[in-house]
Formats: structure tokens, sequence, C-alpha cells
């Protein structure tokens, strides 16, 4: 009878049960140079503006730092395996590049309802205290996936499976319990630099080191500000997120979408969307079409600012009036975009432009972005 199976498969089991692909046990002590990496990273100031990183940064650094009593970690991965190719529509100027984890529900909720429903279980089952955490936690979740065989952090930093690619969302349970671990995950990225060699902006200073203030996730996702000028070519028509590095890994070849959670299947408005259309929500529209997706958190000026980007990049000139339907906008981050957007698509119509507000009084960033044009 399953009763009389040993505890870590029972979990492994219920794990699975609710819509885990992966599941592993690590000592609560198992990745001790995890800390000692995220302070250098933290002092190099690779983290860019996520200042969230540095204040929780003793807590982050080992399980212990968040809860003493912790003796051993469940890491546990879900699916998100993509049913097409998440660089299809790298050529596709009038369509905005939503990451593939993105596309459908929002991971915090599926995963954390799925780790409360394990976390209910395993405490009526052992009766042991027990805490819960998906992402925006202060735990290390890839550094503790590899020590509990889940698999390894490639060169691009994100956990790599050899059953399930590049494409896991992880969550993990802390518990009081002594359980039996299983071993580590192995490196296997060998001599492959392909993740390197995509990345657009040049994120990768070193194999296995990502400086986030070149990713244009972290660009188009966490960075509040305008984006520098440097990495604007770059982004294309990416507006949140991208998947390159992840999509080139040679192991993905093992991951299958049927083995992916049916709620990260891409929402037919997020698949492909149509910049314009993106562009021509306000706030209330913002919230409507991104209810129930991560993307929600960046709020509709971010992903104005992003879509504008795009549309910089697109090479249509036919859609210069959208642009220009923005150089108003009431945030600045919105207007500073526009501006360059317009300037992309046709430098005449933005001199133009600047000249009519000659004279008015202009954000310091909407300003330095006009003042560009005659540079």
């Amino acid at each position: 009878m399953s009763e009389h199976k040993p505890l870590e498969a029972r979990i492994r089991a219920k794990a699975a049960e609710l819509g885990f692909v992966a599941c592993g046990i690590a000592p609560a002590d198992a990745a001790p140079r995890a800390g000692e990496r995220l302070r250098r990273w933290l002092t190099d100031g690779c983290h860019g503006s996520m200042i969230w990183m540095e204040e929780r940064a003793d807590q982050r650094s080992s399980p212990a730092g968040l809860w003493p009593d912790v003796r051993s970690v469940i890491a546990l991965g879900m699916s998100y395996a993509p049913a097409t190719d998440p660089l299809a529509l790298a050529g596709a100027g009038d369509r905005g590049r939503i990451s593939v984890y993105a596309q459908g529900a929002d991971y915090h909720d599926v995963v954390k309802r799925a780790l409360k429903a394990l976390g209910r279980w395993l405490a009526d089952t052992a009766g042991a205290p027990l805490k819960i955490f998906v992402d925006t936690a202060p735990v290390m979740e890839k550094p503790l996936a590899e020590a509990a065989g889940l698999g390894w952090q490639g060169k691009h930093t994100n956990l790599v499976s050899r059953d399930h690619g590049s494409w896991l969302f992880l969550g993990a349970i802390y518990t009081t319990l002594d359980l039996a671990p299983d071993s580590p995950g192995a490196d296997r990225c060998g001599s492959c630099s392909a993740c390197h060699a995509a990345c657009p902006t040049d994120a990768f200073p070193a194999p296995y080191r990502l400086d986030a203030r070149r990713c244009i996730s972290y660009l188009t996702i966490e960075h509040k500000g305008p984006i520098p000028h440097e990495f604007r070519a770059a982004i294309g028509n990416r507006i949140y997120g991208c998947d390159d590095c992840l999509a080139v890994c040679p192991w993905n070849k093992f991951a299958h979408a049927a083995a992916a959670n049916r709620a990260f299947a891409p929402r037919a408005e997020l698949a492909a969307p149509m910049l314009g259309d993106l562009l021509a929500l306000d706030d209330a529209g913002f919230r409507q079409v991104f209810a129930g997706s991560p993307i929600k958190r960046i709020g509709r000026d971010r992903m104005a600012r992003n879509c504008l980007i795009a549309l910089g990049n697109s090479g249509d000139a036919a859609s210069q009036g959208v642009a220009v339907a923005l150089l108003d906008d009431p945030a600045p981050v919105v207007r500073g975009a526009a501006v360059w957007a317009l300037a992309q698509l046709d430098p005449a119509r933005a001199a133009a432009e600047r000249a009519v507000r000659a004279g008015a009084e202009i954000d310091a960033d909407v300003l330095a972005e006009w003042n560009a044009l005659g540079s």
C-alpha cells in the first residue's frame, strides 16, 4: 500500500499528481557556494535596479538565512515547454514578441496553488512545519533545484533539465523534516556556447554569469525608466522578456509540449499581438487584456514603452501615426519612447513635431530624447 512507501517516494507521487514534472530533495545546506556567488554578483552591480535583491541578500544566500529551522528542501519543477518555435516571430515587425512563459496563465498563481496543495498534504501526512516559495520570496531556486537533482544551472544561468530542457517553472518547499536527499544534478553544458552566441545584447560576460543590466528580460520587465539607447535596436520586437538563450539550448530537443501544464498554453491574444493594438490600450484596457497574466505587473506605461521601441525597430513608416499619437502621453517614459520611435520611422516628421513643441516645458528624460534628434 502507498502509505508503506518511503515518505520521499510518496512526496514525488503526490507532486506528480499535482502537475509537477520534476521533484527532488536536497539538504538545506546543499548549495553552500550560492550565497558567495550572489554577493559577488551584487557587488559587481549586475542586478541593476533590482534593489530588493540587495535588501534580502542574507536571507537569499541560504535556506537557513530565511528560516533557521529548515532541514530539507523539496525542489519542484512544472513544465511550460512550448509547442511552437519561440523565435518564429523574430521577423514580424508589426507584432510583439512575448516570452513563452508569459503567454498563458500567471505561473505565480498556478505553481503556488499546486505548492499549497502539496504542502497541506505533507503537513497532514508528516506533521512537520514547512514553508512554500515560488519566485517572489528570497529563495535561490535554481542552485537548490540543481542540488536536488532536477538539472543543472546552464551557461545561461537558468536551470537545464535532461528531460524538460530550459522550460521549467521552479518552486520550493522548506521543511524541518530530515528527508533522504537525491543526487545533485551534473553540469552537461560541455563546450556548448549556443546560449551566449544567441544573446542579442551580449548579456553574458562569462559562462554561468549574467549581467542583468544588459538582459532584454530585465530591460523590458524590471527596468522602470527609459531603455538605454545602446540596447534599443537589439531589442527588436521583443516587448516582454526574451527567450533567445533558452530557445537555442540543445537540451530542449528532449522537452515535449505534452508535458506542459495546460494553464500555460498561449492565449490567442498574447501569442502574436499587434503592436498597434497594444499601443491603443489605456490603463483600464491594459488591465483587461492582461488580467490573469504575469505581464500585468509591469503596468500599461512600461508595456507602451516596450511596444514603442519595437515599433521604432519595425521599419514601417506607415505606422508613424501611432507614435505621433503618444508624443503627448501623460507618462514621460511613454512620451520619450514615442519620440525615439518616430525618429526611427520618419526623422523629418520627428523634427517637425519637435519644432511644434519648442519652448514648452518638457520632462528631462523626454527633452533628452528630443535633443538626441539633432545628434
